[in-house]
Formats: structure tokens, sequence, C-alpha cells
């Protein structure tokens, strides 16, 4: 199969951001069925789309009657849960097990017993690996060192996943494939999106969306660290590309980063937003996050472009450009996500 024409794919958590830009590629190349499983944790369900061919289960991939009922005809599967994010993931570690540990391990050992499966692409962390430095990054390579302290539960649990996939691809030939995301930005990440859990980036979330709306709204743009910290920023429709191209391309048991190879600075992406957008509004300097030690990174796509033919080929600006147009045309929607969180987070009643 050199396609999804006529496939049986899974996507979990494909009403997220990444997966539902990733379902909408799906759909153009003709497959018979897309079941969507997700629980709305940080999603919204306004992302799920329209069409006959899509079967959305609102529910998390640990349940078991969920697991049972999953189609036995399987040929891909795209396992994108997570518990959305760093910040989250460090005010409640169990959540995050619960939701990024527990979905890995429950979801390989029901899809060991799957024989139609071509295979399985897990979103692993970049960050998980990179060195942490704020000493100038170098980028990472798919077989870069991984350390045994971590700035999040979030990391960790990435990292967990990885290992748990490798053990059901050595034990059980589960053909598990192992996408590194960098930082994905574009249209479809809703500020707000899904329930409360447990601090302001529940709303503020990924540093792009957040930037986009406060520039938007003549405010000024919260740099921490003098904007010294760098990353990959990856549009979500190369994003969803790349993972298809670990499906289908992809050698059961590899790693594969998924990156644009280009570094930016907190600070450039910053003023970048504000060119675009036309915010004259000073950018706002604030102390370095007191938890986070990976300052610098970006990744090395150089084994994705040969093993995948995978390419970025979305530029920085262009990729701003079409998420500033797409937050301006679903700002109500934004906002509604938003304002679901006031009684925890007033401030957000501001936008109206």
């Amino acid at each position: 199969m050199s396609s999804f024409n006529g496939a049986t794919v899974l996507v979990v958590g494909g009403a997220g951001f990444v997966g539902s830009n990733l379902v909408k590629k799906l759909l153009e190349q003709a497959p018979a069925r897309v079941v969507i499983v997700d629980n709305l944790l940080s999603a919204d369900i306004s992302n799920v789309p329209d069409d006959p061919r899509v079967e959305f289960i609102r529910n998390s991939i640990t349940d078991d009657a969920v697991l049972t009922a999953l189609p036995g005809n399987l040929d891909y599967v795209f396992h994108l849960a997570c518990y959305h994010g760093n910040q989250s993931s460090i005010a409640d570690p169990l959540a995050d097990h619960e939701n990024n540990t527990l979905t890995s391990l429950k979801l390989f050992e029901r899809l060991k017993s799957i024989g139609s499966l071509r295979k399985v692409v897990y979103a692993a962390a970049g960050c998980a690996v990179a060195e942490k430095t704020f000493q100038g990054a170098e980028a990472t390579r798919e077989d870069a060192p991984v350390s045994l302290f971590h700035d999040s539960p979030y990391s960790i649990s990435k990292l967990i996943g990885e290992m748990y996939g490798n053990y059901y691809f050595a034990r059980y030939k589960l053909p598990f494939v192992k996408a590194r995301f960098q930082n994905v930005y574009g249209p479809g990440e809703i500020l707000g999106a899904g329930r409360w859990r447990g601090t302001v980036h529940t709303v503020w979330r990924n540093v792009t969306p957040t930037f986009i709306w406060r520039a938007l709204h003549d405010e000024a743009l919260p740099v921490e660290n003098g904007g010294i910290a760098s990353r990959d920023f990856i549009y979500v429709e190369d994003m969803a590309r790349g993972l298809m191209a670990c499906a289908l391309s992809g050698e059961p048991g590899e790693i594969y980063n998924l990156a644009s190879g280009v570094e930016t600075s907190i600070l450039e992406l910053a003023t970048r937003v504000n060119s675009i957008v036309g915010n004259v509004t000073p950018i706002a300097l604030t102390p370095a996050r007191d938890w986070d030690r990976s300052g610098q990174r970006f990744g090395d796509p150089a084994k994705a472009r040969e093993k995948l033919g995978f390419v970025a080929t979305v530029a920085h600006e262009d990729g701003l450009r079409k998420t500033i147009d797409w937050t301006r045309a679903n700002r109500e929607r934004i906002i509604g996500c938003m304002r679901s969180h006031v009684a925890q987070l007033p401030d957000v009643a501001r936008y109206s």
C-alpha cells in the first residue's frame, strides 16, 4: 500500500490540534474508515471533520470497552494522545500518567493481537532528548543520548511511550515507528480547548498561538529570559505529511525527527508575530521559567529526508501568516473555549 486509499485508520487524539489536521490530510487519500478516539481533555469537538468515513469515539483509549471494540482490521494507527503539556504535567503528575503513559501501554497491549497492522506511528517528543543548554544548540539527531533527569513528567511519559513501543516491537513484532515532534504550530490550535487542567496553561498553551492572540489584541508579548531560548517551529500541515510518511515509508523500530531544521529564538518569534500583525506594544521581558532547562534546541531533519523523503516546506513567516489569518477567522470559536474557563481564570472575560 503506497497510500491510505481503502485503509482503515485509527487516530488516537484525533480531535486535537495535530490529530485533526492529520485526519483532514488522511481523508484526501480516500481511506475506507478513520476512527478517532479522543476524550476531549485538551481538544474541541469542532475539530472533528463531518465526514461519513469518520467515526468519533468520545472516550479515553485507556477504557477497556473502547479497546475491545477497536476494529480488528486496522491498517494504520497514529497514537497522538497526550496530557498537554509540560506545565500541566508538573501541576498534576498523576493525571499525566493516566493520560500520557497508561494510554500508550494499554493501546500497545491491545494492538499486539491485530495482525493486519502495517504501521503504528507514535508521537514522540524531541524535547525529551534535546541537550539541556543555553550555550548554543546543535541539531538534535535521532541517536542523541537520553538523560535520566527531566524537566517535567510530560517529558518522562513521552520517553516511556517510546520504551513501551520498543518492547512491543521487539517482543511481538508490533510495527512501531517513532516520530519525534518539534514545536508544531498552525491553524486548529484553539486556546482554551478542552477541560480545565489545573493551570493557566489550559488557555495559554503553546507559545505561537499565545503570541498571536495577544498581538491581535495589542498586548505585550511575554518573552522569558531575554528571548534567548530557541525552538524548531514546524507548520502543522508539514507535520501531518511527516506522520503519513512515517506510516507509509518508516521502518518498524526506527525513529525519525519531524523537524524544519531551522532554529528560531523566542525573541525572533515575538518580533515576527508583532511585525505581521502590526502590534506596536513593546515586548514584555519576564524571568526564565524555573523548571525549564531545555533552553535552546532544534532538530536534525536529515534522516527523515533521506529515509522517508520528507522535507518541511512551509517557511516560518508564511506559516505564521496562515495561522494569524485562521485565528482572525475563528475568533468567536476561540473566545468560546477560553471563556469556558472564566471561573478559574476570570481575566479571559475581557475577550468578547
